[in-house]
């Protein structure tokens, strides 16, 4: 058996879709299991025992010449299944020109013309787990696999968490002490909490932890708006920032991660990673984003989630409506959650 998992775009979609190769895995032990992704997404399934080879998507890709070389490339596999988690059209067209006999996808008005295994969304979790997972495991429905608890997993070498400590050691940090990585932006300024905000967050941290040591999850084209927090931050929480010390690569970023007692901050891929690695999390979701999405109640012993609907339960309507996402983060201020963030620093403790 020889099977394709089709999952672009970006790293917690790649990381998320993963579970669909170790499930199928545990259904066909002697299968042949690839993988394609962004080439930039390849180091949070670097590693990954279940994945047999990794297809890239480059960018040259987004041109319909190297697009349909690649579908070529693909039909020459003569795969068994493709299954295509993004359900796109560039994926789309891939699924087609694999002419597998098998080809799985979600329902879209579109999707018909390239997959005949066609599978519908769920709206509602069944299992307590996230959307997110739920509806990729539904994807495995037609080959008799029922849904099965599967998290994400990251794969670090010993030697990259030990050089990782080495580093965060040789650059001042004592790590008997707690220290915490902070995803202080999200994928973008509209799903980013608002830096007086976050900052106010970072300051009850401080408060609330004796020799406290904080990281800022961020690269250098972020610098700026990183700063924007730590100078919103009050001049006792800044003594406890270490600045200057973020992962140079996203493997770095891991391994520094790895090493962290928890991670806080926005809602995004940074969170998923965290996750994989079983580092704690405790995160702050975008207004405009359902929480039952990325966010399951069989996460709640190790991980703790907060949305604006969580203390406003009339904003329902606009946060799923409204386009003026900034105005719904203002209403979301930190003193809403500031018991919560303190009970979630009790457990990791």
């Amino acid at each position: 058996m020889k099977i394709l998992v089709i999952q672009q775009k970006m790293i917690g979609d790649v990381l998320t879709s993963s579970i669909l190769i170790e499930a199928l895995k545990q259904k066909y032990p002697d299968g042949e299991l690839h993988y394609l992704i962004n080439s930039h997404t390849f180091p949070v399934v670097q590693n990954n025992p279940f994945i047999d080879k990794i297809v890239f998507f480059e960018p040259k890709h987004k041109a319909i010449r190297h697009l349909i070389k690649l579908g070529k490339t693909i039909k020459s596999e003569k795969y068994d299944i493709v299954i295509d988690v993004y359900a796109k059209i560039s994926s789309l067209l891939l699924t087609y020109l694999s002419k597998s006999k098998i080809r799985i996808g979600y329902r879209k008005y579109y999707t018909p013309l390239a997959y005949n295994t066609i599978v519908e969304r769920k709206k509602t979790p069944e299992y307590n787990s996230s959307l997110a997972l739920e509806n990729r495991m539904k994807l495995l429905e037609p080959l008799g696999i029922s849904f099965s608890p599967i998290l994400p997993k990251i794969y670090l070498t010993e030697k990259e968490k030990q050089e990782a400590k080495q580093s965060l050691q040789a650059q001042g940090l004592n790590l008997q002490y707690p220290t915490y990585m902070i995803s202080v932006l999200g994928s973008s300024p509209k799903k980013t909490y608002p830096a007086e905000y976050m900052a106010k967050c970072l300051d009850y941290l401080t408060e609330a932890t004796l020799n406290l040591q904080l990281l800022f999850n961020y690269i250098p084209k972020q610098e700026e708006e990183a700063k924007a927090i730590f100078n919103f931050c009050n001049k006792a929480t800044q003594k406890h920032i270490f600045f200057d010390i973020y992962g140079k690569s996203l493997r770095e970023f891991l391994a520094i991660t790895a090493n962290c007692d928890a991670l806080i901050g926005n809602e995004g891929g940074a969170v998923n990673m965290a996750k994989a690695l079983d580092i704690p999390t405790f995160t702050i979701f975008n207004p405009v984003l359902k929480k039952q999405n990325w966010f399951g109640a069989s996460e709640t012993k190790k991980h703790v989630a907060v949305h604006l609907e969580d203390y406003n339960d009339q904003i329902h309507e606009a946060a799923n409506s409204s386009k003026d996402v900034e105005n719904l983060y203002k209403k979301f201020k930190p003193e809403y959650f500031r018991e919560k963030l303190l009970a979630f620093l009790k457990t990791i403790q």
